[in-house]
């Protein structure tokens, strides 16, 4: 069944792009780098085109390149005179490659910063061997590197009822941080992990007490589309009325 313009295909349908779809039963069983290797082979059999394969998420050691930039342009403003000096950074983690990138950025720029990835999906074993594939390919290995995933990060559990399942707390909080400053959160990756980071400085203060966090909004407000029906029950009806026009 076409899913339509929800999430994501509204702007990729917006730009022209081809869909190919299979079902969730498909893509479980035979798992997204053998069906991209599957589309890849037909276009490039079928239609004589040459294809490259981006992975779930953009994360592979190319991806996770980008967020070594990331962590050198955050060195250079944290060094500047009146720079905010973070000891944290804190961000969800979906696929993995935000997380590796960003955790070997600041082990190798020397930043003594701790990085706290909240999971969306999966569990925490999951994204620390996942993680440790990419560095592998980034030549960031444990021989080389001396530390291995577990040593960079700390991975954390935030996929409450399940990828992007959201419960009326994890709402509460996108609509929380809406409200107070403008950002708009999505509900299926940094709302997420804000929402059960809240909950972790609330059941542990002490724990977080004067460290000066950055938390890393990495997109998706698209997704906030899906949730209209939730979003509906935790808005005030009274913050909306007619207005009465003269003349």
């Amino acid at each position: 069944k076409d899913p339509g313009l929800v999430g994501n295909l509204l702007v990729e349908r917006l730009v022209g792009a081809n869909i190919v779809q299979v079902t969730k039963e498909e893509y479980t069983r035979v798992g997204s780098v053998e069906l991209g290797r599957q589309l890849s082979q037909d276009l490039a059999g079928r239609a004589g085109l040459n294809p490259y394969v981006i992975p779930v998420g953009g994360s592979n050691a190319l991806g996770s390149w980008g967020y070594l930039n990331f962590v050198e342009e955050l060195a250079q403003q944290m060094d500047q005179e009146g720079g905010e000096r973070f000891t944290d950074i804190v961000m969800a983690c979906g696929s993995g490659g935000t997380t590796a990138g960003i955790a070997l950025g600041c082990h190798l720029a020397g930043l003594d910063v701790r990085v706290h990835a909240y999971g969306v999906c999966d569990d925490e074993e999951y994204f620390y061997s996942y993680c440790q594939e990419i560095l592998d390919d980034m030549g960031a290995s444990a021989d080389v590197l001396g530390k291995t995933s577990r040593d960079l990060f700390t991975a954390l559990q935030a996929k409450g009822r399940g990828y992007a399942i959201s419960t009326e707390a994890e709402l509460a909080a996108v609509k929380e941080v809406a409200e107070t400053t403008g950002v708009i959160l999505d509900p299926v990756y940094s709302g997420k992990a804000l929402s059960a980071f809240m909950g972790d400085v609330q059941a542990d203060p002490e724990k977080w007490r004067e460290r000066k966090v950055l938390f890393l909004h990495t997109g998706g407000l698209l997704g906030m589309y899906d949730k209209e029906d939730q979003l509906a029950k935790i808005m005030d009806p009274a913050k909306a009325s007619r207005m009465n026009v003269q003349g």
